[in-house]
């Protein structure tokens, strides 16, 4: 492609990027009366293709250029929407924001940015044209969800950038930001869980987050709905049918981590991992079908966003568990694999089998990394059986804590039978 042929491909993608976010200004503003709209689909037309001009005009006579024209814009749009606000139409900001916006995306296109330009401008279109949605979004939004969405924020953006990933303490065992990040994760899963409740109700908001937090950390969901079951009794069926789609959720990702580190670990894994996960299903169906009959989105709703309390108590537990995890395996070397799999899978499953996955494609034979997996599996099933038992009462333990029960049973039992 010829310098020209570039140029008018990068001036073609600026002014389709003004008439996409014209057409949608138009499309709002149809109804209105010629002349009492600040922008039109030909104006926001020309301003991206006036965005595109300067900027190549900028690369030949100075930056000067483009910001002059940009300023130019800037005072014309504002001079337009005054004189429409003199007029009695007041036709807020929003497209005098969109008008200097296009520019700048126009100017992008020209500079060779074209799939951040065209990207940005999709972007920005959506976001116009969801504006009744968004209205509503903040209406309903309360002060306590909102400091709660800070406070993640804060935890998460804020300062787990910050902390050092590195080991600390005896045997290094000690990982700030590994130990920060499962704060964080329980946090938002406790966020998560809180407006998929509120918007989708309590039936579907349970599955939607079992199924999210079995791909992040089904121990979290099962510590924080089992803490909900016992302050409101009448959502223990609900909320067992999320926790059990979170462990059920667990045995694919499993799965799907290991054998991305090697491969020759699917074959003896998938087994034993697709029996823990059927018999952790099975009673969710179960449960779906008896929860349809009440109506459980008139059970009161979560009062807290955010359970950042229990998010921190969870971290002290994974910081002992890294203790002992390490201490393991010092005092008994490679014959401790197993145990220290056990040990790990008292919090986490994916940091054991991250570890035997790598360690299986030089040190370790497939049958012990598989065996270890497992254990690791069944012991943490049994932690979180016993973790809704004892915290959400006996009516969760009988719904979550028998189904984990006879999965951790039958995943030892098919690596018996299969792998050894």
């Amino acid at each position: 492609m010829s310098d020209t042929q570039q140029t008018f491909y990068y001036l073609s993608v600026a002014l389709a990027i003004g008439l996409l976010i014209g057409l949608e200004r138009g499309w709002k503003e149809r109804k209105a009366e010629e002349g009492a709209r600040v922008a039109g689909v030909r104006t926001y037309g020309l301003t991206g293709l006036l965005g595109g001009g300067s900027a190549l005009l900028a690369e030949r006579f100075g930056p000067l250029t483009m910001g002059l024209a940009f300023v130019g814009l800037a005072l014309m749009f504002t001079a337009a929407y005054v004189v429409n606000l003199h007029r009695g139409n007041d036709v807020g900001i929003t497209s005098l924001v969109a008008g200097l916006l296009t520019f700048i995306l126009g100017a992008l296109a020209a500079i060779g940015e074209v799939a951040i330009a065209a990207a940005s401008a999709v972007v920005t279109t959506l976001l116009l044209s969801y504006k009744p949605l968004l209205h509503r979004w903040v209406s309903a939004l309360e002060a306590s969800e909102l400091r709660a969405g800070i406070k993640l924020l804060l935890i998460s953006v804020v300062l787990l950038p910050i902390l050092p990933n590195q080991g600390y303490g005896p045997w290094n065992a000690l990982n700030p930001y590994a130990i920060w990040w499962m704060v964080v994760l329980i946090a938002a899963i406790s966020f998560v869980g809180y407006f998929a409740i509120k918007i989708g109700g309590a039936r579907r908001g349970a599955v939607f987050t079992g199924l999210f937090s079995g791909l992040a950390s089904s121990t979290a969901l099962t510590l924080h709905f089992s803490r909900i079951s016992r302050r409101d009794a009448a959502l223990a069926p609900i909320l067992a049918m999320g926790i059990l789609l979170a462990c059920g959720t667990m045995f694919p990702r499993m799965v799907l981590v290991a054998s991305l580190l090697n491969p020759h670990l699917f074959r003896l894994l998938v087994v034993p991992a697709l029996v823990m996960a059927l018999l952790s299903y099975l009673p969710v169906l179960f449960y779906w079908r008896a929860s349809s009959h009440k109506k459980t989105d008139a059970v009161a709703p979560i009062k807290n966003p955010l359970e950042l309390k229990t998010a921190l108590s969870f971290g002290l537990l994974l910081m002992l568990v890294m203790l002992l995890g390490k201490a393991l395996q010092s005092w008994f070397g490679e014959a401790g694999v197993l145990a220290l799999a056990a040990a790990s899978g008292v919090a986490d499953v994916d940091a054991i089998t991250l570890s035997l996955a790598r360690m299986s494609q030089h040190d370790l034979t497939l049958r012990i990394a598989v065996s270890g997996i497992v254990i690791a599996a069944a012991i943490n099933n049994l932690i979180k059986g016993g973790m809704a038992t004892f915290i959400g009462g006996r009516p969760m333990g009988l719904r979550v804590g028998l189904p984990l029960l006879g999965s951790a049973i039958s995943g030892l039992a098919s690596v018996w039978l299969w792998v050894l």
